[in-house]
């Protein structure tokens, strides 16, 4: 989903379709709350549902300068309540899977709960 969502953005597209599941609606809605994309539709379609991001641009220049995936299945990255990292000094969003639900890292600092930090929006 970030490749696509990366490579979308480098090239100026408007949207770009990514395939379904409940994780990736899950960063897309955290994406909407941070405007970084105008919004997202769930678009059922054979064979497979798929998920339509609308890309968010600000006097031409995207609103997602960069995406870093930090967890990954060789090597998963857990961060406790107390050590969940700040993007660009706070300028950007740490969008973590947690016991409560996906939230961005703020959100979890604010819930005082840790876990698998998925990656990095700024």
């Amino acid at each position: 989903m970030l490749t696509r969502i990366r490579n979308a953005v480098m090239v100026g597209h408007e949207s770009v379709l990514i395939p379904h599941s409940r994780v990736k609606v899950a960063i897309a809605k955290i994406l909407k709350d941070e405007n970084f994309i105008e919004g997202f539709e769930v678009v059922r379609s054979k064979p497979a549902q798929m998920i339509r991001v609308q890309l968010k641009y600000v006097d031409k220049q995207p609103a997602v300068v960069g995406l870093e995936r930090v967890s990954r299945p060789g090597l998963r990255v857990y961060a406790g309540k107390g050590e969940i990292p700040r993007v660009y000094g706070g300028l950007g969003v740490a969008i973590m899977s947690t016991s409560q639900g996906m939230m961005t890292g703020k959100g979890a600092w604010r819930s005082k709960v840790g876990g698998e930090v998925l990656c990095y929006v700024w």
